[in-house]
């Protein structure tokens, strides 16, 4: 077996949403599934420690914080990422714990103490997922009157960032000598304020918590809009996308590290991990079989098209004649899943298809590339990973069995290749990603972050 440190290796995440997400919404069927899994902490901490068996890089929680009675179940009754986090944090020891927060609704301080929190009962496990929120009712939920538009979401979105960011260097690394004898706790000299008066906030600091053993929690980022793939460029050290084929992935990969670049960062610091929906059969035809029934549990045509109304606002499509031609929604996503809605509208116009036809085309079954026996997903996996088109796979944790199998079967064969980690190597998230030790941006000396850049670079 290849040595760990010899080779660039396969980084996997595992995404709960226990009773089903977005065009999963009837997955709670499974018998396997409790009815209540989205709020059993029970639940994620099986397959949190499952994960970690198979030296996952990463447990990864969605959320959101608008509903419809049309929301898949996960989110409609599902706990609080951070709160849940801190749960499997004590429960685990070596996976990360990627969790969901919007710049939108929270104020840099809160947040960053919060994750901040995480990073330090985890010892250096914490990632922050950065979303700007595309549910456009979010407002209500808030005291204001409607969405921040798309410009707007984004600017605020790097501001928080960057606050964030400066709020968790607010202590050097040896801030805390804790000296008993002269009965100094604090060097003052090593404790900074950010004094941030910008766009959208005013901070003065400092934060009132420690640096944690990673220095600071890891960033993901999802958005796929052109802003969206500004601010993973600029910010991100993991992107979470979707992905159908190689070519496509390589394109969107060479995409985010160029951004990267051009703001000055190195692009080999930027993990691109798509979601993969992962089956597991005796035989590829026995998977592709299991694969099929799994998506007819999962959907039905009155389920999507309920479903379709979210990128638009939720707004309600059962109003409309089915078999008349798509109707001129698109002005009602301004504030929501734009880019979405817009993908949706030009295939709708460039084919001349009625509402019945869109929802069709969107829930109709579509074959993952990663299914089939453990050797075949695992020649897939390794092949999309070897191409350079991603870095890992955020494997979604639909059916039990079925991560199961991919934790018995799969794992062990890319283990055995040497693509995938035997023994976790390190402590932290970033060690487990390959990631720089980000130094303290007040300290004198920033030599620890340039050692890790060079080992990397080594590594890779």
């Amino acid at each position: 077996m290849a040595n760990a440190a010899d080779r660039r290796q396969i980084k996997f995440g595992a995404i709960l949403t226990g009773t089903g997400g977005p065009g999963d919404q009837l997955r709670w069927l499974d018998p396997e599934i409790p009815g209540d899994a989205s709020v059993d902490i029970d639940w994620y901490i099986e397959y949190a420690r499952l994960a970690e068996r198979a030296k996952f890089d990463l447990v990864f929680i969605v959320d959101s914080q608008f509903i419809t009675p049309h929301s898949p179940p996960h989110y409609l009754n599902r706990l609080e990422p951070l709160t849940l986090l801190s749960a499997l944090a004590v429960a685990t020891e070596r996976i990360g714990l990627v969790g969901t927060a919007t710049t939108s609704y929270n104020s840099p301080y809160n947040l960053a103490r919060r994750f901040a929190s995480l990073d330090l009962i985890s010892r250096g496990r914490a990632g922050w997922n950065v979303v700007t929120s595309g549910d456009a009712g979010t407002a209500t939920n808030y005291g204001l009157d409607e969405h921040f538009d798309y410009p707007t979401r984004y600017r605020r979105a790097a501001e928080h960032i960057e606050v964030s960011q400066a709020l968790w260097d607010s202590y050097e690394d040896d801030a805390f000598p804790r000296d008993r004898e002269t009965k100094v706790f604090l060097d003052p000299e090593r404790q900074h304020q950010i004094n941030h008066d910008g766009e959208f906030f005013r901070v003065a600091g400092p934060l009132n918590i420690q640096r944690s053993p990673q220095g600071q929690p890891v960033i993901f980022q999802a958005g796929d809009s052109n802003d969206g793939r500004d601010l993973g460029g600029r910010y991100a050290d993991g992107i979470f996308t979707h992905a159908s084929n190689i070519r496509d992935s390589l394109a969107f990969a060479e995409d985010i590290r160029a951004r990267a670049a051009a703001a000055g960062r190195n692009p080999q610091h930027v993990l691109i991990l798509p979601g993969a929906r992962i089956v597991v059969g005796d035989t590829d035809d026995e998977a592709r079989a299991i694969e099929r029934a799994q998506h007819e549990l999962s959907n039905s045509f009155d389920i999507a098209l309920a479903e379709l109304g979210r990128p638009f606002g939720w707004h309600d499509f059962t109003q409309y004649d089915l078999d008349a031609p798509f109707p001129d929604v698109l002005h009602l996503a301004q504030r929501s899943f734009r880019t979405n809605a817009e993908s949706i509208v030009a295939f709708a116009e460039k084919d001349s298809l009625t509402l019945r036809q869109v929802v069709e085309r969107l829930s109709a079954f579509r074959p993952s590339p990663f299914v089939g026996t453990a050797s075949t997903v695992a020649d897939r996996l390794q092949e999309w990973f070897e191409s350079g088109a991603v870095d890992g796979f955020n494997v979604y944790v639909s059916h039990p069995a079925q991560f199961r199998r991919f934790v018995d079967e799969v794992v062990p064969i890319l283990q055995e290749r040497g693509v995938h980690r035997a023994e976790y190597e390190g402590k932290t998230l970033r060690e487990h990603l390959g990631l720089p030790f980000p130094a303290n941006r007040y300290a004198a000396s920033t030599v620890v972050e340039t050692i890790a850049d060079d080992t990397l670079s080594a590594v890779r």
